[in-house]
């Protein structure tokens, strides 16, 4: 039991410590210019002629939802890990 929620721990501490750098890159690809312009934030207006903004604007939209997904799969993890842990215990 002790072995698992030490495991689980640590992979939700490296999971969380990800989602900075992941949030990002996210943002990097999202913002990225087709060489015509520069964008620093997706809220300025100059994110108009981003390149994937010129393609599909929705893409970069669900693009921008890949760290809370992958937050939310931590949150799963730590869950279904303290689960099993009581479950082997007998307290659940």
């Amino acid at each position: 039991m002790i072995a698992n929620l030490i495991g689980g721990f640590i992979s939700i501490l490296i999971g969380v410590s990800l989602i900075g750098p992941i949030a990002t890159q996210v943002n990097t690809a999202a913002t990225s210019s087709n060489g015509t312009a520069t964008c620093t934030s997706v809220t300025q207006g100059g994110c108009a002629n981003a390149a994937l903004y010129l393609t599909t604007s929705w893409g970069a939209t669900v693009l921008q939802l890949v760290p809370g997904f992958f937050a939310l799969g931590i949150l799963g993890i730590g869950i279904a890990v303290t689960y099993s842990s009581f479950r082997q215990a007998g307290i659940v």
